[in-house]
Formats: structure tokens, C-alpha cells, sequence
């Protein structure tokens, strides 16, 4: 299961390394929110997958999952989305303002 999950973390982050390295605005978007999910899936497994456990629970399991990586990745969670969101309304204004969306091309003054 851990050779799984290191390469899926694997694969988002050359993906999104490779969309990052674009020339264009909305692949670097996506880039972003692909690296947001390999960390969050990152920090998600550094707290040890546990089958048959319980969240909560009272006196008598052996096996308790940690609940500060699940706090961590819900806050990256809200956090990425609100980030997300406003880069995408910062790319259509640039798209809209300079009538393409190549990141390299500019005013140069």
C-alpha cells in the first residue's frame, strides 16, 4: 500500500511540475492545485493508515489514527480551494486585460 501511495504522489508532483513549467496561465493553474493534492495526500499518509479504526473512539482500540494530519489536510483543503479561486479570477482579468494568456509575454518598460 505505501508503494502505491509513493507513486501516486510521485505522478501528481512530476504532473504538476511539468503543467507549472507551461507558457500559459490556466495549465499553471491546475499545475498548482495537482501539487496541492500530492502534499495534502503526503500529509494525509504521514499520519499511518490504520484499517479497522475508528475516528473517534473510547477506551479499548489498539489502533488510533493521528487526527493532526486529517486537521492539516481539511485546512489545506479550504485553503487551496480559496487560492484556487482567486488566481483563476486573476488569470481572467489578465486574459481579458491583455488578450492572451502566455505568462512569458508582457509590456516590456
Amino acid at each position: 500500500m505505501e508503494v502505491l501511495i509513493s507513486i501516486v504522489i510521485g505522478v501528481l508532483t512530476a504532473s504538476a511540475v511539468f503543467l507549472l513549467l507551461r507558457a500559459r496561465i490556466f495549465p499553471v493553474i491546475l499545475g498548482l492545485s495537482l501539487l496541492g493534492y500530492a502534499v495534502n495526500i503526503f500529509l494525509f499518509v504521514s499520519g499511518r493508515l490504520h484499517l479497522n479504526s475508528a475516528p473517534l473512539v473510547e477506551h479499548g482500540l489498539a489502533h488510533l489514527p493521528d487526527p493532526l494530519p486529517q486537521a492539516l489536510v481539511l485546512t489545506a483543503i479550504v485553503i487551496g480551494f480559496g487560492m484556487t479561486a482567486f488566481l483563476v479570477v486573476l488569470a481572467l482579468r489578465a486574459l481579458r486585460e491583455l488578450g492572451n494568456d502566455r505568462v512569458d509575454e508582457g509590456d516590456e518598460t
